[in-house]
């Protein structure tokens, strides 16, 4: 098992909350103080995805593109060509979803280490609507060979995540929540690319979150904990390379598994840890996410509540999967 610190006051009703989006802005800043190969570019939105934290820090390392999204990418490719270090930035909607090809074409194809930055993820934009709340980045990213793809847990986790991958050497995507999320951290805990974390052992049923879900599983775990069921909390914050090991362990030792995304489940990363147990250990899995349907405008909690993403919902699911379902432990 992982050893993990997990936030002590996770579970009170004043947990600390900070933005996503904020944690990477400093970690851009930590990476270019470390590495002065390291160059930002953004696409008119410097402010939203924080990037300006950067700029202003260097600002002869900064390339505004305006808004042109495959520009913004073939750009960030052609200077990593030539030995920089690219952080390429927009909103998510826009980055990767306006400029895939060209992420596919003159990033991932030619092994570029760009990272490509997509803010404002997930249905936490609210207002913004269905045009603005990208569900699908998680399944475009992760099919691309070479792509190394990471959805911070927490602000402090994002600032890890981006010094990680600025010295991966390879083309990575790494997603960004709007809105302020709870802490489930400390500065102490561990993140490694590559690596998924146990936050609370169990027995009867294994809950597996990537982004700010990991904080509703939490939740969920200790409603489920009062109603005598054990649940093991796996967090994943990096979706490719799967961390096999740990969640082949985890799925051993409980027998059944549910996923949680803030993305379509369909080839997202529930779709990813279901391939993983067809192959080697099948299991008994449920996928919580946005069931194929588009985004709503509303505030950002009112739709985690609509959707079903919240720690009440999610243990209710989870505690009728459980007693409908045996834990399955044979392996082939």
């Amino acid at each position: 098992m992982n050893e993990y610190l997990v936030n002590p006051n996770l579970y009170n009703d004043d947990v600390a909350q900070d933005t996503i989006r904020g944690g990477f802005g400093r970690g851009l800043k930590a990476a270019g103080e470390k590495n002065d190969k390291i160059v930002a570019l953004c696409a008119d939105l410097t402010e939203s995805t924080q990037v300006h934290i950067f700029r202003e820090a260097f600002p002869d390392r900064f390339i505004q593109t305006g808004i042109a999204e495959q520009n913004l990418v073939a750009v960030a490719s052609g200077l990593a060509l030539v030995g920089k270090i690219p952080f390429a930035s927009s909103y998510a909607a826009f980055n990767p979803g306006r400029n895939w090809e060209q992420i596919k074409t003159t990033i991932a194809l030619n092994e570029q280490p760009v990272k490509v930055v997509g803010g404002h993820a997930g249905i936490g934009v609210g207002p913004d609507g269905a045009t603005h709340q990208m569900l699908e980045d998680i399944a475009l990213m992760r099919v691309l060979p070479n792509m190394v793809v990471v959805v911070p847990g927490d602000a402090i986790e994002a600032e890890k995540a981006t010094m990680a991958i600025a010295e991966n050497g390879k083309p990575s995507y790494i997603r960004l929540a709007r809105v302020k999320t709870p802490i489930i951290s400390t500065p102490e805990s561990p993140f490694e690319i590559g690596k998924a974390y146990i936050l609370r052992e169990g027995s009867d049923v294994s809950l597996m979150g990537t982004g700010v879900m990991t904080y509703q599983l939490m939740v969920a775990a200790k409603i489920l904990a009062e109603k005598g069921i054990s649940a093991e909390v796996v967090h994943v914050p990096t979706i490719k390379p799967l961390d096999n090991d740990t969640i082949l362990a985890s799925a051993r030792k409980t027998g059944r598994v549910v996923t949680a995304e803030e993305a379509q489940a369909a080839g997202g990363f529930g779709g990813a840890v279901a391939e993983l147990l067809s192959e080697k250990m099948p299991t008994p899995l449920i996928r919580i996410g946005i069931q194929d349907r588009y985004g709503e405008s509303g505030e950002p909690a009112e739709l985690f509540e609509f959707f079903g993403l919240t720690g009440v919902p999610i243990a209710k699911k989870v505690e009728d999967f459980v007693h409908s379902t045996a834990q399955y432990h044979r392996e082939y």
